[in-house]
């Protein structure tokens, strides 16, 4: 049987954009004022206190167009919003409890208002329980940051989030689908995976996205594929077992000697506290005088002559007397040449 429902709608048409959420105004409201007030708070730290005496006009301004009313306790260091009479929209009261939220994590009061439109969202990541050493976390945290806020600008531009590292967390602010990509790649990177993995795929999805014919289809072939190169160093245990091939006894080998039996041996054990006392000085001071000994010994080494062979040193003749024997070694041969002739 055909249905009758597939009847020609001639209001819906192409143009329209069903996904698209409508602003809520006062004219949605049809309920009118609501029946109970809602309230949140939240703690600052102290640093903060000076800042939002300062920028508070602007966050006041900014929450009365929605109704919100909020108070700066200073004494208590707390920050509080709540809904009044004007109030119109239900989620607005949601939206101010990000405000605060944020403006507590040293978001600036500018770009902390943004939470207020509906395109936007927020999250914040507490990082400081995913890495157990503090200076290993301070260098992962580091990461994040890049030299000179090179890798964070990399990272904001390509999910289209503002992001803010502060202490013990990170503050983030975008559309739902930026801000599950950044919790992501700040996991990772407290997990000791670099973000510039997380940057290149993502620069590589985002040329991807730009080509209408690969819209519908499985990205994994253009993406990197990262391995683990590095190989983990090989633990070396602290006592090297000889692993030589022994004699095979069944007996075991004999119990160890505690330190109770050794002292029973050397007579040590029996003796009174002051003995005791006295007999580890006497150790001490034996101690000290061999090294004494010793480095003594290795002082004087620096003094002792070098060895000298037996032979008698041979004197230096004079210049003139080498000439009248060579003169006379001459004449003596000029001679015997002679009387051979």
């Amino acid at each position: 049987m055909p249905s009758t429902h597939n009847h020609d709608k001639p209001w819906d048409t192409d143009d329209i954009n069903k996904w698209k959420i409508d602003k809520f105004t006062p004219e949605d409201n049809v309920g009118g004022t609501f029946l109970e007030e809602s309230s949140f708070a939240t703690l600052f730290p102290k640093y903060r206190e000076v800042y939002l005496r300062q920028a508070w006009p602007l966050i006041t301004k900014s929450l009365e167009k929605y109704g919100i009313a909020c108070t700066l306790d200073l004494v208590e260091g707390s920050m509080t919003v709540k809904t009044t009479r004007k109030t119109y929209d239900p989620a607005a009261i949601l939206n101010a409890r990000d405000l605060i939220k944020l403006l507590a994590r040293s978001v600036p009061a500018p770009q902390a208002v943004k939470i207020l439109e509906d395109e936007v969202a927020c999250d914040i990541i507490k990082i400081r329980n995913l890495v157990r050493n503090k200076d290993r976390f301070v260098k992962r945290r580091q990461r994040i940051l890049g030299p000179n806020g090179s890798t964070l600008k990399a990272l904001e531009l390509l999910t289209e989030c503002y992001i803010l590292i502060q202490g013990n967390t990170v503050a983030a602010m975008g559309s739902y689908k930026g801000l599950k990509t950044v919790r992501r790649i700040v996991e990772e990177t407290m997990a000791n995976i670099h973000p510039i993995y997380a940057i290149k795929e993502l620069m590589i999805k985002r040329e991807l996205a730009k080509d209408p014919e690969l819209a519908n289809e499985n990205w994994d072939r253009f993406l990197p594929q990262f391995k683990k190169r590095s190989l983990s160093k090989r633990r070396v245990p602290y006592k090297v077992t000889d692993k030589s091939k022994k004699v095979y006894t069944p007996f075991p080998p004999p119990q160890e000697k505690s330190k109770v039996d050794l002292q029973i041996e050397s007579g040590e054990y029996f003796l009174g506290k002051q003995a005791k006392e006295r007999h580890a000085r006497e150790e001490r001071e034996a101690k000290m005088k061999e090294k004494q000994e010793e480095k003594r010994k290795e002082r004087l080494k620096e003094f002792v002559p070098p060895a000298e062979d037996g032979r008698k040193p041979k004197k230096r003749k004079r210049d003139g007397e080498e000439k009248e024997k060579k003169k006379k070694k001459k004449k003596v041969q000029a001679e015997t040449n002679e009387d051979e002739d």
